[in-house]
């Protein structure tokens, strides 16, 4: 340790005072002065561990609302003996001891954008690990799921074959119900131009579309619209995300429904795949004869 170095003057020497200097470094260390701040990044970690669902930016607010609408606990007199715990202290929940970083300075208001902060950074942190974890910001809210290359041992263990993939009739029935959501079974095969029902009944069974309601129309027919498994499965957070398409647009296919019920199948150029747009050269317009008439 080092030594303190006294520093005496004459007059000090008179009156009897003297002044001791201490190193810096000794005074910086105050037991008085925090050692860390609240670390929301923690917080989160243990909120995403703890759910069994998706959380939203807007649960996540909340709790922290109602944080600051529980009574704080009391703090005992500095050198008191702790107060005597009530009869029925053994009911009562058992509580971890305060940490600093987690339950002082906490912000009665956590933003939207500190919430995405922090998650970038759990993301980032989980993928440089590589111990199987991610974490997914999904439609629902975010979740710490396993990363998808741990999805056979994860089957092996819930004993689950392996997923089917969509065939090709089914990726287009769920494509027209996406962009022209709600839609019918009868306008789903007046822009295919063949039956739907195939495709719909397996759409339903893996919950990627669901009904959403009865069309105005003789009949009342069922609607189809997408659900929030298949935002998850296209990997977007709402519809407004999905690619912008002219050949699915909804005049497209208002256009086509129209066509359809006057008896005309959608053809390679009502879909935009006409001869130019594929690459196939354009016929030059032929010459007029030498001796035609003007």
């Amino acid at each position: 340790m080092v030594e303190p170095q006294a520093h005496h003057s004459g007059a000090d020497r008179a009156s009897g005072v003297f002044m001791v200097a201490w190193p810096l470094t000794e005074a910086i260390h105050s037991p008085t002065i925090p050692s860390m701040a609240f670390n929301l990044k923690k917080v989160l970690k243990a909120l995403l561990f703890s759910s069994s669902q998706p959380l939203s930016t807007k649960e996540i607010q909340e709790a922290f609302e109602r944080f600051h609408r529980q009574p704080a606990a009391p703090v005992a007199p500095e050198g008191s003996a702790p107060a005597a715990a009530p009869a029925d202290a053994a009911d009562a929940p058992a509580e971890a001891p305060d940490s600093p970083d987690l339950y002082e300075d906490v912000p009665v208001l956590v933003t939207a954008t500190q919430i995405r902060e922090a998650m970038d950074e759990i993301a980032a942190e989980l993928a440089a690990a590589d111990d199987g974890l991610a974490l997914v910001d999904g439609a629902a809210g975010y979740r710490i799921a396993t990363h998808p290359r741990f999805a056979r041992w994860i089957r092996i263990l819930r004993e689950e074959p392996p997923p089917v993939k969509l065939s090709q009739s089914s990726i287009e029935t769920l494509a027209v119900v996406a962009y022209r959501q709600p839609v019918t079974r009868s306008e789903i095969e007046s822009v295919r131009g063949v039956s739907a029902d195939a495709g719909l009944a397996k759409l339903l069974e893996r919950d990627l579309i669901s009904v959403v309601g009865r069309a105005e129309l003789p009949g009342r027919p069922i609607q189809y619209g997408t659900t929030d498994h298949f935002l998850e499965f296209v990997g977007v957070k709402s519809l407004d995300e999905l690619p912008a398409s002219d050949v699915l647009s909804s005049r497209q296919i208002d256009e086509w429904l129209r066509g359809g019920q006057a008896g005309h199948t959608p053809n390679d150029a009502d879909m935009g795949l006409d001869e130019l747009a594929l690459g196939a050269p354009s016929e030059a317009p032929a010459p007029a004869p030498e001796n035609a008439a003007p």
